[in-house]
């Protein structure tokens, strides 16, 4: 029997190892160069984390919940609490394939498409940066630059 539970999903290929993909998704001090701006540290399971993207003026408590290195990462985060899995597979030694999913959404109707739509997009943007960031060492300032019309510091 299958479930239909609300997912957004996103994926991409990353041509780089997956210890490094992992790591950009573990240390903020990558993190920060294709996401949010600021956070209070490293992801640990049984930590809490604030993420903070401060041209918006937003932050957001993260729960880690699991680690499995070079495999997974789930958090709980937003209000709200959903779900996010950062799954990560190895193709070759030298490509990486990421896939997030989201779930867990108590809104229906028309605020839950709203909130997978707007989720989907985010999600996918992270994930553009990533790719740019670590194939390329751009940083395309793509969160800052989605929401131009809200006032920014």
């Amino acid at each position: 029997m299958t479930s239909n539970i609300p997912t957004v999903e996103t994926q991409m290929l990353i041509r780089k190892p997956v210890s490094i993909v992992f790591h950009a998704f573990i240390d903020p001090a990558i993190t920060t160069k294709f996401w949010f701006s600021k956070s209070s540290g490293q992801l640990e399971v049984g930590k809490t984390v604030t993420w903070e993207w401060e041209m918006y003026n937003v932050s957001s408590g993260i729960q880690v919940k699991k680690i499995i290195p070079n495999k997974k990462i789930t958090i709980e985060w937003d209000d709200p609490t959903t779900t996010v899995d950062f799954e990560f597979t190895a193709l070759t030694d030298n490509s990486t394939y990421v896939v997030i999913k989201n779930y867990g959404f108590s809104q229906t109707g028309d605020d839950l498409i709203e909130i997978i739509k707007n989720n989907t997009g985010g999600f996918t943007t992270v994930l553009d940066g990533l790719k740019a960031y670590l194939e390329f060492g751009i940083e395309l300032n793509l969160i800052g630059d989605k929401f131009p019309h809200i006032k920014q510091k």
